[in-house]
């Protein structure tokens, strides 16, 4: 790694490092979103002025900006800073990409792996971005349904594909916590587009290698 990485790497360490540091109490991250939270916390019994929720709204606050960051996020510009013409036709596939998300039927969080798969069309785009593709639609109040259709779409429209391919595996805390309370169950959701929905071969080599 060279030293100019070496620097980057500590400033970003740090940074993300600043981020949980202890608040002082005179903060305000934004006043609005701690009201909600202070009431919420009151018409649940609870007493926020206590030392251990005293801070609960201001991190909470800063918690749900960061888990609906998506909205602010763009997949088209993400795709586009990273693409490169390339005259590859073989399947590209990113396996086991992490996501976590936040059911907007409960707000509760649903998380997984999701992998994604392409065939070029003259262009591919950089491995990271992919996964900062997922990023932007999970990032986001969603249904897992519409989750893998938007990021296959995505990929689809964006980086003109002759055809892509999503699947999502992810574990529920909306049936986990709450509910039938089936912590051991998943939900598997599928978008096939282009060569992938039209050509089983395609779809049935896809599928062999991201459960190999």
């Amino acid at each position: 790694m060279s030293d100019k990485m070496k620097i980057s790497n500590m400033l970003a360490q740090a940074h993300y490092a600043a981020s949980f540091e202890a608040e002082s109490e005179e903060e305000v991250y934004d006043a609005h979103k701690e009201t909600l939270v202070r009431s919420m916390l009151e018409a649940i019994g609870e007493d926020p002025d206590r030392e251990g929720l005293r801070r609960t709204p201001l991190r909470v606050a800063k918690a749900l900006d960061f888990l609906t960051s998506g909205y602010e996020q763009s997949a088209e510009e993400i795709i586009k800073k990273a693409v490169f013409e390339e005259d590859v036709k073989e399947m590209v596939i990113v396996r086991d990409i992490e996501f976590y998300s936040m059911c907007e039927h409960h707000m509760l969080p649903f998380f997984g792996h999701a992998h994604v798969g392409y065939l070029p069309n003259g262009k591919v785009v950089g491995l990271s971005k992919v996964a900062r593709v997922v990023d932007v639609f999970a990032r986001r109040l969603q249904v897992q349904e519409r989750l893998t259709n938007q990021v296959a779409d995505a990929m689809m429209e964006h980086l003109g594909a002759h055809g892509v391919a999503v699947v999502m595996e992810a574990s529920h805390t909306c049936m986990m916590m709450r509910g039938v309370q089936k912590q051991r169950s998943t939900t598997v959701s599928s978008a096939m587009r282009g060569a992938f929905e039209n050509d089983p071969r395609t779809r049935a080599e896809f599928m062999s290698f991201i459960r190999s």
